[in-house]
């Protein structure tokens, strides 16, 4: 016991992305991997594996022009093991191969990794996790597969190839795609979008809100607060994006402005979707109005639901200050969400999440500032697509120098595992303090 007690589950989940990571930035600078071998770059080779493992979908290069189907299907592997968590793959191979009896240790590491509350049956919830992904892919696949075979005339092998590939891009809110341009050469077609729009939804709303959907239905009433939180909150976004990207861009001519309205209105809708964390782009970044750009930001910023897919300070985080603002404003003593009192240590981890957050976004403005001469939106549109782990970009990623280029990598890290938990794996207090000072209230506003 004194051995578990003295375990860091958040120092084990950082390790396990930077040893994937590792892993996979040794298999993409091998020479199979690329189809130019003589063209291999060690930064290139890094950013790509933590974007992969970090499922964000930055690129440092041309990803269909660059990777050879060796790369690409590294790449692929690495996303898969991205956004299942390192930890909670491993233990769900292990649960597979010890059966019922999982160390105490494994069950720590896969409840920080999935940012759970408890460890009761922890080896069927990892197990759901790996079916619920895998099953959501497969059916994924199968949709994109018969568009690209039948709808664009592709040989069935290579169908199911790019098939697979977006469907699990999609699912895992990577971003990556086998175009230059990412969809946009989609724009047009729903039974490419959609598909993807709605893979990237299942992937973000997080595996606990998605077996809980599996075990309640639509029962509200049986629903957690948690859940609740993360349905209503991504139909809010949801709504509101797609509001918001077709009133600023409807007559844009870069954009939505040559498209017909129910083109306008698909194209609205997937881009809100895939602002909130997936990357990918079915209208050119780089031609937005500033007031757009402004407004991915904070979209990007507030992601979607935790452990799972998504990334941001997640839809929860935002919803708890909000309803704590409410409640202050109120004068209310407690902070009451959907029927339920809100346990006053989730005041605290929000508030943490959100100033950790802000602070690493800043701090790497302000470093990235210092080293190039892009301007101050497009840092601040880059600083918060790694940190949310989007992948979106103005088009500037390539043209960073390569301390740019490790300043969005160390973003991206942070990001996918966590603010709260890359800080709790380097500042992880082993003892209890058995003492407390006394109160003090200071004038606030």
């Amino acid at each position: 016991m004194l051995r578990s007690s003295r375990i860091n589950p958040q120092r084990s989940v950082f390790y396990g992305f930077l040893s994937v990571i590792l892993m996979g930035t040794v298999l993409l600078l091998l020479p199979i991997s690329h189809l130019d071998p003589s063209s291999t770059r060690v930064i290139d080779n890094l950013f790509t594996a933590v974007s992969a493992t970090c499922v964000t979908g930055l690129s440092t290069v041309d990803t269909p022009n660059y990777w050879s189907n060796t790369g690409l299907v590294i790449i692929l592997i690495l996303i898969q093991v991205g956004g299942l968590g390192v930890m909670t793959l491993a233990t769900a191979i292990g649960a597979s191969l010890q059966g019922r009896h999982l160390a105490f240790s494994a069950k720590l590491r896969a409840s920080a990794e999935v940012r759970g509350n408890g460890l009761f049956n922890m080896r069927k919830a990892v197990l759901g996790i790996v079916k619920t992904s895998l099953l959501f892919e497969a059916c994924g696949a199968l949709a994109l597969t018969l568009r690209f075979h039948w709808g664009y005339d592709m040989p069935l092998g290579q169908a199911t190839w790019y098939g697979v590939f977006h469907a699990v891009s999609a699912f895992n809110n990577a971003g990556f795609a086998l175009y230059s341009d990412s969809l946009m050469g989609f724009n047009h077609d729903p039974f490419i979008l959609l598909p993807i729009s709605f893979l990237i939804i299942l992937g973000g709303l997080g595996f606990p809100v998605l077996m809980q959907l599996r075990r309640y239905g639509s029962n509200r009433r049986l629903w957690r607060m948690g859940t609740k939180l993360v349905i209503y909150g991504t139909l809010l976004l949801l709504s509101l994006g797609t509001l918001g990207f077709a009133i600023l861009e409807w007559n844009n001519p870069g954009t939505l402005g040559p498209m017909s309205a129910s083109q306008k209105i698909l194209n609205s809708f997937a881009q809100s979707v895939s602002t909130r964390t997936a990357g990918f782009s079915n209208l050119d970044i780089a031609q937005f109005h500033p007031a757009t750009t402004m407004f991915v930001d904070l979209w990007m910023f507030i992601g979607g639901g935790p452990a799972g897919t998504a990334g941001g300070i997640k839809i929860t985080t935002f919803g708890v200050l909000f309803f704590l603002m409410l409640a202050e404003i109120r004068g209310q003593g407690a902070v009451n969400i959907f029927g339920k009192r809100l346990s006053r240590s989730v005041h605290r981890e929000a508030t943490t999440v959100l100033l950790l957050g802000c602070a690493f976004v800043f701090i790497s403005i302000f470093a990235l500032a210092l080293i190039t001469d892009f301007t101050s939106d497009q840092l601040t549109f880059e600083a918060i697509s790694a940190f949310a782990t989007v992948g979106l970009s103005t088009g500037i990623t390539p043209m960073m120098p390569d301390a740019g280029k490790v300043i969005l990598i160390v973003l991206m890290v942070i990001g996918r595992v966590g603010p709260v938990t890359a800080a709790a794996a380097f500042a992880y207090r082993r003892k209890p303090v058995n003492y407390e000072f006394p109160k003090e209230r200071p004038i606030i506003g």
